[in-house]
């Protein structure tokens, strides 16, 4: 099916596959290239067609696992035959696999998995942290597939409550299907240094989604109201050079209010999006007023 909008198969904090269907109602009916700087797990481009991809996040660490998983996207066989190895070589669950067969599609992992997945860890950050199929693996099983390293570099997820199952198969045989067809082209820069490296051609789309400023998950913390400044100056380049860009934002969150965004984003087009993200700290209604900016 066409309009079928699939996950990226890094379960990504943020991800904008629930709010795809929105949001590609304000994309250009032609793109020559797409270009992300804040690509985290790719549900955008995978469910964006374009002539072209440029890829970028400043997380050397997800585009290490993007390029790992892509560079199987046509010999998919070969991948599911080492990932199903290690599975079994470890011990893990599988409720793809049947293993153990009488647990059935969908089980509380954690207490089973916990010594095969701490076992898989030490491996992993005892073998100089290289080996990204193990990586993905440990996000797979740990806890809320969150991607966490400690100060020594070390990966320090607890295991979690999920195997690897029949949502986790899909979505990657989605994803190799979407890299063939697309050969994106990975980049790990800050998004300033990647956007001024690209000599933008006349039906380019900048799509744009970077932390928010006012919202409180793990994966904002590093964002500041400087960095904010600098997006908002960003745009206005791109915009002076006649580079159409599209970029998301939360203007309210539960009682915040991002005027540094909220009063650049007047000189544009705003058009709201509904959302309604659920973390696993907090499910409780979030009253955010989530937003696409354009400048077409």
């Amino acid at each position: 099916m066409k309009d079928r909008i699939v996950r990226s198969p890094l379960f990504y904090v943020g991800d904008k596959r629930k709010l795809m269907c929105q949001i590609k109602t304000h994309f250009p009916s032609h793109i020559d290239r797409l270009i992300e700087p804040f690509v985290g797990g790719g549900s955008v481009f995978m469910n964006v067609d374009a002539d072209g991809f440029l890829l970028n996040d400043l997380n050397h660490i997800v585009i290490q696992i993007h390029s790992m998983l892509s560079s199987y996207c046509d010999r998919k066989d070969d991948f599911f035959r080492e990932v199903f190895s290690l599975i079994r070589k470890y011990g893990l669950t599988s409720s793809f696999l049947g293993i153990p067969q009488e647990r059935g599609k969908s089980c509380d992992c954690k207490d089973v998995n916990r010594e095969a997945y701490n076992r898989m860890k030490t491996d992993f950050n005892s073998g100089g942290r290289k080996d990204g199929m193990l990586l993905y693996l440990l996000i797979i099983y740990g806890f809320n597939h969150m991607i966490r390293f400690n100060k020594k570099g070390e990966f320090n997820l607890p295991v979690g409550n999920l195997d690897f199952n029949e949502n986790v198969y899909n979505a990657l045989n989605d994803y190799f299907a979407q890299t063939e067809r697309k050969q994106p082209q990975w980049h790990s820069q800050d998004f300033k240094a990647f956007l001024a490296e690209i000599e933008f051609r006349k039906d380019d789309l900048v799509y744009l989604d970077p932390p928010y400023l006012i919202s409180s998950s793990e994966y904002n913390k590093m964002w500041n109201e400087e960095c904010e400044c600098n997006l908002i100056t960003e745009m206005d380049r791109l915009d002076a050079m006649g580079v159409r860009f599209a970029v998301s934002n939360a203007i309210t969150y539960r009682g915040k209010k991002n005027d540094i965004f909220g009063e650049w984003a007047k000189k544009y087009n705003i058009h709201p999006i509904s959302s309604n993200y659920i973390s696993y700290w907090d499910n409780s209604r979030k009253d955010s007023g989530e937003v696409l900016v354009t400048n077409y």
